[in-house]
């Protein structure tokens, strides 16, 4: 108990003086001692990555969870440990009422089919949504919260650390100032030659005496000094060696963060080849159902997905409109149909979209260029030959406007 005593009297002097020099240093009462210029920039990169990492932390969770109640749970859980319980998704749920509306509307009517075939293409986007939610939170989401709750944390400590550090430092030197002054007032004194005749020489004694006790008082705090600056050095040497791990943390997040963006681009992919799927199943049904209207539904003849890059595989997902919802006002988009062949078969249509030739039986397209379009006997109706020039190659439909 007496050591608990004298450890906790010992901590309070330690907590005094440190408050005493915070606050004098506040005021500009004490010399403060600076850190280099570069440990300052790795402080303020460090304090830089922590603040954004906090951020896109914040809004990735968001962007997968919009529900922030739902967030509040799986925080909870998070927190206690325990496994997050599977969530249906909007789509999912979504798919689960048009199927019941069916089921009581009439699967057999044409408004009940058309309800189950989307419910079954939104089944499919909820699970490729909950796919990416999951991988998404374990390739990016996880590295980014082991760095706040764990390296930083430690560079917290360390840096708490070295700031005690500094504080006990600084105080040192400020009281070996005060002992050197006293010191030098005490040997000023000292250097007085008494009068004997005085009935009270004393004073003289008293000096001498006094400096000898600040001479012992400045070695003391010589002492510490050297103490404190070696505890302080050797504390900076940690943190800094922890603040420059900064740059691995960066490139950890940057794998992470390629991670994150394949991991979107598959997701986003899947929902455009889910939606082709569908749209070619309506337009296959529409067409049933309304024999002479003509639709276009076909997937365009674009690159495979597993043969091209994520990016050349998004830059290339336009929407798939009809023809006859793209034409301008004042001017209808003919059907196939309904198209007459002119004495040499041929006919001008205006390019829609961009398109990427998958091979060289294709002809690459440009936004709103006119090109010469024909069919030949046999060929698919949703596939036309293009010329443009000397080029010549098929060209999908449903980017193009025909023009009368």
């Amino acid at each position: 108990m007496d050591f608990n005593m004298k450890k906790l009297a010992s901590d309070a002097g330690i907590f005094f003086t440190r408050a005493v020099q915070f606050t004098e240093e506040k005021f500009g009462q004490a010399e403060k001692t600076e850190l280099d210029a570069h440990f300052e920039n790795l402080l303020a990169r460090a304090d830089s990555t922590k603040n954004w990492t906090e951020r896109i932390l914040r809004q990735t969770e968001v962007l997968l969870q919009p529900n922030p109640s739902a967030r509040v749970e799986e925080f909870l859980y998070e927190k206690l440990d325990r496994k997050v319980p599977s969530r249906v998704t909007n789509g999912e749920l979504l798919a689960q009422y048009m199927a019941e509306a069916a089921s009581e509307l009439g699967p057999t009517t044409p408004y009940g089919k058309t309800l189950l075939m989307v419910s079954e293409a939104e089944k499919r986007l909820g699970a490729a949504e909950r796919d990416f939610i999951h991988t998404a939170s374990i390739s990016f989401l996880t590295p980014l919260r082991n760095f706040l709750e764990g390296d930083w944390k430690t560079i917290s400590k360390e840096r708490r650390l070295l700031q005690n550090r500094r504080l006990d430092l600084d105080a040192c030197k400020a009281r070996l100032k005060k002992a050197k002054a006293a010191e030098a007032k005490a040997s000023c004194e000292g250097d007085t030659v008494p009068d004997f005749q005085e009935t009270r020489p004393r004073n003289y004694i008293l000096s001498a005496s006094a400096s000898a006790l600040w001479n012992d008082e400045v070695d003391k705090a010589e002492q510490e000094l050297r103490v404190a600056q070696t505890e302080f050095d050797r504390q900076a040497e940690v943190t800094r060696l922890l603040l420059e791990g900064i740059s691995s943390t960066h490139v950890n997040h940057l794998r992470c963060l390629h991670e994150f963006v394949k991991s979107q681009t598959t997701y986003y992919a899947q929902c455009y080849r889910h939606m082709l799927d569908l749209q070619k199943q309506l337009g296959s049904a529409q067409g049933a159902i309304f024999p002479g209207t003509f639709v276009g539904t076909t997937e365009p003849a674009s690159p495979p997905l597993s043969s091209t890059s994520p990016t050349t595989a998004a830059a290339t997902m336009p929407v798939v409109p009809t023809v006859a919802s793209l034409a301008p006002p004042g001017e209808a988009a003919l059907c196939l149909e309904e198209v007459a062949p002119s004495a040499s078969g041929t006919r001008k249509a205006r390019v829609l979209y961009d398109y990427e030739a998958a091979d060289s039986s294709e002809l690459a397209l440009l936004a709103d260029e006119l090109i010469t379009v024909y069919s030949l006997p046999g060929m698919d109706p949703d596939w036309l030959i293009g010329e443009r020039g000397n080029k010549k190659g098929k060209v999908p439909v449903t980017y193009l406007e025909l023009l009368s």
